[in-house]
């Protein structure tokens, strides 16, 4: 029945995005290069909008039991899709970005996704109590966030999603979470349709009524997991995009600029350049990146000291700045 379902989603995502693709001009959703952009022609955005309903579509039909049961999660996703179509048609302001995020994740608290402890650390155990929903706003709108500045290159922001979303489709195979394996599941169908339109050199880009939406969506289900995982191992599952986005900040804050500034800095910029500006080559050599964190956070076990994994990802992370900043310095970039 999962794989039944699967396939409709990739064929009805594929459509709907061929759908999209067609009109998207006439709706106002077109792409604009600028100084920051790696494409140099018009395209059109607003993929997120056929493979969102592709999904929703398919699950409404054959899982409904499931969506009703989780009916304030459906909601929430919805509220995200709709303000990223927004923006995808007119540029909305980030505020209001920010509070539909802010606002869906009361919805999942609702559901019961909620960020309630962190786990052991050094052998003392860290519950949030009554910091549980601000903790889990702050965590869901910084990835939700996260995932939207990794979506500079063609196939980079699915490849990374269908990596991440693979892990959770894991860990709800192993654990028999129907909620994970089908909403995972099915994102992945629907990227996959996505990236026949979106690999190097893309006719359609999913906008921020995917890139949101998929972020929030990996959010909740990175919630969801922790039911059977470490706190910390979803940073290793998820690692890719929030290394990035710590370090592109660190550096920011350091050099005396705003961490919210934008520039060609991110990690996709620096490999595309050493890839000597081979696009498909650095989205392949990202996805692998992505991949060897994923299966290593899924290796992490339950209960493992969560301190000595803080440890291990603030590595990573020293690491990661390090090596980004000699590239930085031989490429002779302003970041």
């Amino acid at each position: 029945m999962l794989l039944f379902e699967f396939i409709s989603v990739f064929v009805l995502s594929a459509l709907l995005i061929y759908v999209v693709k067609e009109h998207a001009e006439k709706w106002g959703m077109t792409d604009i290069p600028n100084d920051r952009s790696t494409h140099v022609h018009h395209t059109v955005r607003g993929a997120g909008i056929g493979f969102y309903l592709a999904t929703v579509i398919v699950l409404a039909l054959f899982s409904h039991e499931m969506v009703l049961s989780h009916l304030w999660t459906f909601v929430a996703i919805f509220l995200v899709f709709f303000v990223g179509v927004l923006d995808d048609h007119n540029d909305t302001s980030p505020n209001t970005k920010f509070f539909i995020i802010i606002l869906s994740t009361v919805f999942l608290y609702f559901d019961g996704i909620v960020i309630s402890d962190l786990g052991i650390f050094f052998g003392v155990e860290l519950s949030l109590g009554w910091f549980a929903l601000p903790f889990t706003i702050f965590a869901v709108t910084g990835f939700t966030n996260a995932l939207n500045l990794i979506d500079g290159l063609d196939g980079l922001a699915g490849t990374i999603s269908i990596v991440i979303l693979l892990g959770f489709f894991t860990v709800g195979y192993q654990y028999d979470d129907l909620f994970m394996m089908y909403l995972s599941g099915s994102f992945i169908a629907a990227l996959s349709a996505f990236l026949i339109y979106n690999w190097h050199p893309a006719s359609i880009f999913m906008g921020d009524s995917g890139s949101l939406t998929l972020g929030f969506i990996i959010s909740l289900l990175a919630i969801r997991s922790l039911e059977y995982l470490p706190t910390i191992s979803i940073l290793f599952v998820a690692a890719i995009p929030i290394l990035d986005t710590l370090v592109v900040m660190i550096r920011r804050k350091r050099n005396g600029r705003s961490m919210f500034s934008a520039d060609r800095c991110h990690i996709h910029h620096i490999l595309r350049h050493f890839f000597a500006e081979d696009t498909p080559k650095t989205v392949f050599f990202l996805g692998v990146f992505q991949a060897v964190y994923t299966f290593t956070g899924l290796q992490l076990a339950k209960d493992t000291d969560e301190g000595y994994l803080l440890m291990l990802f603030a590595l990573n992370v020293i690491t990661f700045y390090l090596f980004l900043g000699a590239m930085i310095k031989r490429q002779k970039r302003e970041c």
